[in-house]
């Protein structure tokens, strides 16, 4: 699969990656053997970069990919991991001192002396413009408890932001073709900055996957339940913030454009393929629960150009369907 430099990290990763929120099992049970065996799948198929967060199953996903990669220790893979949302969500808590801490939990969960990576996850967003957060996030790398740090961030000013910080190596942001706002200003000043982009929610929460319907129902403890109004977290971070009625109907839409392409390829191929093949875009990291969703999703990196006529009716759609819904609000 092809590598691309992940921004200040200077880490070759791979275009398709592996996000493992599913792995920590808070949305829908995924055991330690199926965890693993979803981690070695990607590993076999090219996949080099996994993202974690030590929230994810309160630590879980984080542990699980720490015994994976202390069974396969001639695997080189990168992990990035995030901090900053096992506390209440207010400035005062983004110190030195609560870093220290997070950092050494996740070093004991990923059983590293170095983490490769660690990015704030969506914290408040006068977090980012603070000078005594980098000024911290730069004294762990100097303590060479971290190799690099970057932030996940839910709307393109907060990426913009921290983009300006000489020290932010990545931003991990929503993107796919139900959210197109990151190419317009966060992309661009990627490549002018050098630093690396992640894109996460590739499928908006499986959407464009083409799989569901209006009457398709999720379980209690899936975000795709609890949150579709916010009530948990960003509303963005289920279905990219779409109404489901409105994201059912623009993935048929979707999967009608996939359908007339040259070459052969699933909707949530050709989505992974939407996204990685985007200029400034380093990684993808959609996940999966199982081995064939993995191996599936890694050869989304090996498709062919999509070419302008596709990128066009995905531009139609998202204005005809989608605009007015997200575009202006993160």
């Amino acid at each position: 699969m092809e590598e691309r430099v992940l921004g200040h990290t200077e880490r070759p990763v791979s275009v398709i990656g592996l996000g493992t929120w599913q792995l920590g099992a808070d949305w829908g049970e995924v055991s330690e053997t199926a965890a693993l065996d979803v981690l070695s799948a990607a590993v076999e198929s090219g996949v080099t970069f996994f993202d974690t967060a030590d929230v994810y199953g309160d630590g879980r996903s984080e542990r699980l990919i720490g015994r994976f990669r202390a069974e396969n220790p001639e695997v080189p893979i990168m992990i990035a991991t995030k901090m900053g949302r096992r506390v209440d969500q207010v400035p005062e808590n983004y110190t030195l001192q609560n870093f220290r801490a997070w950092t050494d939990r996740s070093r004991r969960n990923l059983g590293v002396d170095q983490l490769d990576l660690v990015q704030l996850h969506c914290p408040p967003t006068a977090v980012y413009s603070s000078d005594q957060i980098y000024d911290a996030l730069d004294a762990l790398v100097s303590d060479g408890v971290i190799g690099g740090y970057g932030v996940s961030v839910q709307t393109c000013d907060e990426a913009l932001t921290a983009m300006s910080r000489r020290g932010t190596a990545t931003v991990q942001i929503i993107l796919n073709a139900f959210r197109r706002k990151p190419l317009e200003v966060v992309l661009p000043s990627a490549i002018t900055n050098g630093v690396g982009i992640i894109a996460r929610v590739p499928l908006a929460s499986g959407l464009l996957s083409g799989g569901y319907t209006t009457s398709t129902r999720f379980a209690e403890n899936d975000h795709r339940t609890f949150n579709r109004a916010g009530e948990a977290f960003d509303v963005g971070e289920t279905f990219s913030g779409v109404d489901y009625e409105t994201g059912v109907r623009a993935a048929k839409e979707f999967t009608d454009l996939v359908a007339k392409l040259p070459f052969e390829a699933s909707p949530a191929q050709a989505a992974l393929a939407w996204v990685a093949q985007q200029e400034g875009v380093t990684t993808v990291i959609p996940g999966a629960r199982t081995v064939a969703q993995a191996k599936a999703n890694a050869a989304a990196g090996e498709l062919p150009p999509l070419g302008p006529d596709f990128m066009a009716g995905v531009a139609a759609l998202y204005d005809r369907e989608l605009r007015a819904q997200v575009h202006d609000r993160w």
